[in-house]
């Protein structure tokens, strides 16, 4: 393949495969969008002006992914710059190359300035029909961005490895709402069109591309607390005030375990049905989905998700889609949390039962040899959208869960967590990064942490390597009482994954169900599993000895060699 001269200047190996940017060269640091909603031909028109700064000497090109757009024009610092477009991939759409009419030199800035329009099949958006909307009257537009989405409406560096601060001005129809992934920053009349209006928002944390979003339409708000407004059309507006009621609550309880929200306001708006997520944690205005409206806040735990994201995920982020569990794990681990603190503690055990449930019904539909359903998969020619499950939650849960009960209960782990948050602010980072941040934390329990089979975690597909946690296992007993039912079938099969699950409480109900009884498919793997749990060794090795007399020859001389008390 023959390179453009911009290419073979700009190519160095790819921090993220499914972006054609090089950051690692040159940074775009922040963003002034100026743009357009144009309902009748369905497109986003305006321009996109960067503050990119050169990272090495001697620059004279900038690489940004695009995904059927139109660019009719680039400046840099105000002089017109040569632009090309590189070849179509199939997801990843095209290489947008600028040739800079000057150098670069490090560390040197430059506003780089495109004038684009986004296709009426833009991935990123979608425009609604007023009759798609609940009233009827206006039609409606909004964005998703996630994973790879935001090269479709104007041409950037789409990886979460880049962040940006940004600043943007939408022109729409007079009669509409415009909202953003941002505070909002006034409005006033278009001076170039009498029946539109300009709508003006700031975001001052540097955020991924992923994260900028917006949607317009016919929106009306009711407040639900100091920092949080409630959006939606009319219809279902005050219908969603009461259901999102515990916001503030949440965002309270989420601050006690995570450090301080930076993000000012914290908005909710209800979309369409056919938003194709639960929610979307875009900064200071989370997306949900309708179906949440059960009428009596029975699925606010999405709330509670998309919030934790205001710390892992937003503030803390995946530098790239592989590492996705950095960002799902962690939240559902803040937002079980968060349900423990409000809720209670049985509430946040039987959540996590029924994300291992979740991840056992993934796994069976992947199969269990499925790469994808590694934690850490590799996704070098892969859509994310594709890869998509719930793996990097309920995997990366039950990891965390997981270490939460082997490094001293939830009030030590969270210690760690709100260290975690702190640590990597503002920053994209990779597993290996977690794993280094998790040993230095805890370097009093370095032997603990050492005998993780953090390979199985990491790299192998299908189920964790951990049994389910002991906390899962308590709670099965509070709910169904499993320790007084007698039938032997059912007690076996519990009191196994008990002492897997490393639950104390259970050692004297499996010993004596070692010894009560001597049939070799109950006794043996009772004694094994026993034997393996370091907590209760001696113990089982003594309660043998002491039974032994009273054991069939052949059950004594199989647990004996077991429990390595060979004659």
């Amino acid at each position: 393949m023959i390179l453009s001269k911009c290419r073979q200047e700009c190519w160095s190996p790819a921090v993220d495969p499914r972006s054609f940017a090089a950051p690692s060269r040159c940074l775009t640091r922040h963003l002034h969008l100026r743009c357009r909603a144009d309902f009748g031909a369905r497109a986003l028109r305006g321009t996109a002006a960067f503050t990119a700064r050169a990272e090495r000497g001697a620059l004279r090109c900038l690489v940004l992914d695009t995904k059927d757009l139109q660019v009719f024009k680039v400046t840099v610092n105000g002089q017109d710059a040569k632009f090309v477009f590189g070849e179509k991939h199939s997801f990843k759409g095209t290489p947008l190359e600028i040739t800079l009419p000057f150098e670069l030199s490090r560390g040197q800035e430059a506003i780089v300035e495109i004038s684009f329009e986004s296709s009426p099949k833009s991935s990123a958006l979608q425009w609604f029909t007023p009759e798609q909307t609940s009233g009827k009257k206006h039609p409606f537009l909004f964005s998703q961005c996630q994973a790879t989405h935001c090269r479709a409406i104007f041409p950037c560096q789409d990886t979460p490895a880049v962040k940006l601060t940004y600043y943007a001005e939408i022109s729409v129809p007079k009669e509409l709402v415009a909202l953003m992934s941002a505070n909002r920053d006034g409005e006033m009349p278009d001076p170039e069109d009498s029946s539109r209006k300009i709508y003006c928002f700031s975001q001052n944390v540097p955020i991924p591309c992923y994260l900028i979003a917006l949607v317009v339409g016919a929106l009306e708000s009711r407040k639900i607390g100091p920092r949080t407004l409630v959006w939606a059309e009319k219809e279902l507006v005050d219908k969603s005030a009461y259901e999102f009621a515990e916001a503030e609550a949440m965002l309270k309880t989420a601050e006690d375990l995570a450090g301080p929200y930076v993000w000012g306001q914290y908005d909710l708006l209800v979309l369409p049905p056919s938003f194709p997520y639960g929610g979307m944690e875009n900064p200071c205005l989370t997306f949900v989905t309708p179906t949440l409206l059960a009428g009596d806040r029975s699925l606010s735990n999405v709330i509670a998700h998309e919030i934790s994201h205001s710390w892992t995920g937003n503030l803390v982020t995946n530098k790239t889609w592989e590492h996705f569990w950095l960002n799902e794990g962690h939240t559902v681990y803040l937002e079980r949390r968060i349900g423990g603190q409000l809720f209670g503690e049985q509430f946040r055990h039987f959540q996590a039962l029924g994300g291992w449930r979740e991840l056992q019904n993934t796994i069976n539909t992947l199969g269990d040899k499925n790469p994808v359903s590694n934690l850490v998969p590799n996704l070098s020619e892969v859509d994310p959208d594709v890869a998509y499950s719930s793996v990097p939650y309920e995997k990366g849960f039950a990891l965390l869960f997981y270490l939460e009960q082997l490094l001293g209960g939830p009030d030590v782990f969270i210690g760690f967590l709100k260290a975690y948050i702190q640590q990597f602010a503002y920053k994209s980072i990779v597993t290996e990064d977690w794993k280094k941040f998790l040993y230095s934390y805890f370097k009093d329990k370095v032997d603990v942490l050492d005998k993780v089979d953090w390979n199985s975690w990491f790299h192998a597909p299908g189920m964790p390597p951990a049994p389910l946690p002991v906390s899962h296992v308590q709670r099965m007993q509070q709910v169904y009482d499993f320790n007084a039912i007698n039938n032997s079938e059912i007690r076996f099969r519990w009191l196994r994954l008990c002492i897997k699950s490393k639950w104390e409480e259970a050692i004297p109900l499996a010993l004596k169900m070692a010894t009560d009884q001597g049939r070799l498919k109950f006794t043996r793997p009772l004694f094994r599993d026993l034997y393996g749990f370091d907590k209760c060794r001696d113990l089982a090795v003594k309660t043998f000895l002491e039974h032994r007399a009273s054991m069939h020859p052949v059950t004594s001389m199989l647990v004996g060699k077991d429990l390595k008390q060979d004659q």
